[in-house]
């Protein structure tokens, strides 16, 4: 079985495939003095890239965890999700409340997906 990496660095990959599957780190926004919307749609556009790379996009994705320090954000990150999600293409999806490693971190979203493309 060969297994790819992509933007592997000596501590994580953003993203590995194996057998199909497609395997995301947890993305953290980049535009930390946003508010959680804006975080967590930064968020979503990574996901994108790190899919789209690995040959994959958002239509099939398996499941997804979102992390959220504060669940008093948990609307506005809703509001971000819902508009972003492929409609009849929902993947199984956990929301948990979870002291994230930088404080202006207002989200964290992990997924795994299938591989469409090589």
């Amino acid at each position: 079985m060969t297994i790819q990496y992509f933007g592997q660095t000596p501590r994580l990959s953003e993203a590995t495939v194996a057998n199909g599957f497609v395997f995301l780190a947890g993305m953290v926004p980049e535009n930390t003095e946003a508010d959680a919307a804006e975080q967590t749609r930064n968020v979503l556009e990574q996901i994108d890239h790190w899919l789209a790379r690995c040959g994959s996009d958002k239509s099939y994705i398996l499941e997804a965890t979102i992390f959220l320090p504060d669940m008093a954000d948990y609307d506005a990150v809703n509001i971000a999700w819902d508009a972003w999600v492929t409609p009849h293409h929902t993947p199984a999806r956990a929301c948990v409340e979870a002291k994230l490693a930088k404080p202006e971190w207002k989200v964290e979203i992990k997924v795994s997906a299938l591989q469409i493309h090589k």
